[in-house]
């Protein structure tokens, strides 16, 4: 059965993407340094990035590549030109919004601009059939965790400081939220790979 899985890699005091975050700088001041696990030597050459992941690196890679639909907010979504129109391979993509789609995304066949995060997710799970649905971005995350409609986290925890950016868990309220930790794996260049399910 297929599962709602959010990957995202974070600093260790909890920051997605540095400070001055916008669409022209979208992973903020310095937010680079936390996806070097699995873009190493840079990303200006995405292919050749990805060619140089080796063990478990290139596994953890693999696993969240082998998606059967993404679903992600707007901020995430429009930000990064819509990568296009594809991403992971030609999945569906669902897109969380409160208004249409742009003209310059409206054409693109797997891209489904939703306004119900639960029909979202709900259609993103049929499409994936027994693949898992990627949640994209910490907002989504957040409504999504909420809502009850998140049920996996993997993080990827990297050795570094930033300080000030984006916190990936802020907007949750006060309520606590048990965690099953499924997995830990110790990744290439200092990265851990923290793998939770989501109690309910």
């Amino acid at each position: 059965m297929s599962s709602t899985v959010l990957y995202m890699s974070m600093s260790l005091d909890g920051f997605i993407a540095g400070p001055n975050e916008r669409p022209d700088n979208g992973l903020g001041d310095g937010g680079e340094r936390l996806h070097e696990w699995c873009l190493p030597g840079g990303a200006d050459d995405h292919a050749a990035a990805i060619g140089r992941l080796r063990g478990v690196n290139r596994a953890i890679y693999e696993d969240f590549m082998s998606t059967g639909a993404v679903v992600a907010g707007r901020g995430t979504f429009e930000p990064a030109g819509g990568w296009g129109g594809d991403h992971h391979d030609g999945v569906p993509i669902y897109i969380l919004s409160r208004g249409p789609a742009p003209t310059w995304a409206a054409e693109w066949p797997a891209v489904h601009y939703v306004s119900s995060l639960a029909a979202g997710v709900g259609d993103a799970k049929h499409a994936a059939g027994d693949k898992n649905v990627l949640v994209h971005g910490a907002g989504i995350a957040q409504l999504a965790l909420t809502a009850g409609l998140l049920d996996e986290l993997e993080i990827h925890l990297v050795p570094v400081l930033m300080g000030d950016g984006r916190r990936l868990f802020e907007h949750l309220g006060v309520e606590p939220r048990e965690l099953e930790r499924v997995r830990v794996l110790e990744g290439e260049a200092g990265v851990t790979h923290l793998r939770y399910r989501v109690r309910r």
